[in-house]
């Protein structure tokens, strides 16, 4: 069974190396190749862009790992990551731009195209461009301008911050005196090499706005090592809640040093819940590690967090992943409260992330337990979000004996 995954992995990361290689080929191909002239400087600089793009894109994706000092990080993880996104909506607007090219050729062939005689042409006036690079030429600019509005309009909607967002959620078995009960539930904040103390600071004020009755920050809190982020996570010490802030892991947790970050996390006044479980006034709160802490010997353990409660009480149950509610409804769980999918952040990552993930966003019951997942506050990768809107979702609770 190893070796037949082993094969899969290395075959599907064949074909994402093909198709990624594709995917720039046939960006240079339309908006380089077949809108300047061979050995142009335009032809150059318009393959240089693609060339430092992609490389910046890289050194951004490898650089902490790679012991670079997180100042050069930070200077390469902007152009490289915006340049993510203008790729992917580059090669999306030139596919639509496939559709539109015969009709703008049906429509110059309407005209004749003029090809003036050598002698004809000076400098007062100079030959016309050629019917086929005009069009190309047509629809390169076309896509350039979409791609570069598209992402602009993106990465406006994270760096001004998540809105806030409520939602009714009714419980068969809370009791009447927790109903009205509010819980802020904020995920993927993915504070790193882009958003920084100041992001931090917009969350945290956001979310103490709302007054809340429970905080619940539910993983991938950061990109980063404690060493590097510790000052821009700072402003999460501020978070106020009556009940109080908590906090389970998420897979980047551990990509970043989990350990130093549930010790950190701590110092900062949320309240770990690691497999375990706390009873509040009207409810059990629990919550679960996630499934990448399996790589250190953390990963979730719902016995742990969920076994030998009282099943008469409420419980809602924190756990990053939206796939750990089949557990969840296994232990009579009555709310989960995911992140991860971040709603698929670019479009048309909702559907990749279809296939990997239960829900994607929102509020949806498997049996007797709802599963709600919020989209998150930030971003990963590319701060940019297209077709998935940040948010901090304010769950009020309510009671079928109200």
């Amino acid at each position: 069974m190893d070796v037949v995954v082993a094969v899969g992995i290395v075959i599907g990361a064949v074909i994402v190396v093909v198709g990624v290689v594709g995917a720039h080929w046939y960006l240079w191909r339309r908006l380089v190749s077949d809108t300047t002239e061979r050995g142009s400087t335009a032809r150059r600089v318009g393959s240089g862009v693609i060339v430092t793009g992609t490389t910046l894109l890289i050194g951004a994706f490898v650089s902490e790992s790679a012991g670079v000092p997180f100042l050069i990080t930070r200077i390469i993880a902007w152009p490289g990551y915006l340049w993510a996104a203008l790729f992917l909506y580059l090669v999306l607007w030139l596919l639509i731009g496939e559709l539109v090219r015969p009709l703008i050729r049906g429509w110059l062939s309407r005209k004749p195209e003029a090809v003036p005689a050598v002698d004809a042409t000076t400098e007062d006036h100079p030959a016309p461009v050629p019917r086929r690079l005009f069009v190309a030429r047509a629809v390169g600019a076309a896509a350039t301008l979409a791609a570069v509005s598209t992402v602009g309009y993106g990465a406006n909607s994270v760096l001004t911050g998540p809105r806030v967002k409520q939602l009714t959620v009714p419980l068969a078995n809370l009791p009447r005196a927790g109903h009205g009960f509010r819980i802020a539930v904020v995920s993927d904040i993915h504070l790193g090499p882009i958003l920084g103390r100041g992001f931090a600071e917009r969350v945290v004020e956001t979310i103490n706005d709302t007054q809340p009755d429970l905080i619940a920050v539910v993983g991938d809190l950061v990109d980063g090592s404690v060493e590097h982020l510790r000052s821009a996570v700072e402003p999460l010490a501020r978070l106020q809640a009556r009940h109080g802030a908590y906090f389970v892991t998420g897979n980047h947790e551990y990509f970043s040093g989990a350990e130093q970050w549930i010790e950190h996390v701590q110092e900062l006044g949320l309240r770990l819940l690691a497999n375990s479980r706390t009873e509040l006034p009207y409810f059990d709160l629990a919550g679960v590690n996630d499934i990448q802490g399996r790589r250190i010997g953390q990963g979730p353990d719902f016995a742990a967090a969920l076994g030998d409660r009282d099943l008469a009480r409420t419980a809602v149950l924190l756990a990053h992943q939206p796939v750990q509610i089949h557990d969840a409804v296994e232990f009579g769980v009555d709310l989960q409260l995911s992140g991860h999918t971040h709603g698929g952040q670019l479009w048309p990552g909702n559907y990749l992330a279809g296939l990997a993930n239960p829900t994607v966003a929102g509020l949806e019951r498997y049996g007797d337990t709802q599963l709600y997942v919020t989209r998150g506050a930030g971003a990963w990768g590319p701060p940019v979000r297209v077709g998935a809107p940040s948010d901090i979702t304010v769950i009020e609770l309510a009671s079928k004996l109200a």
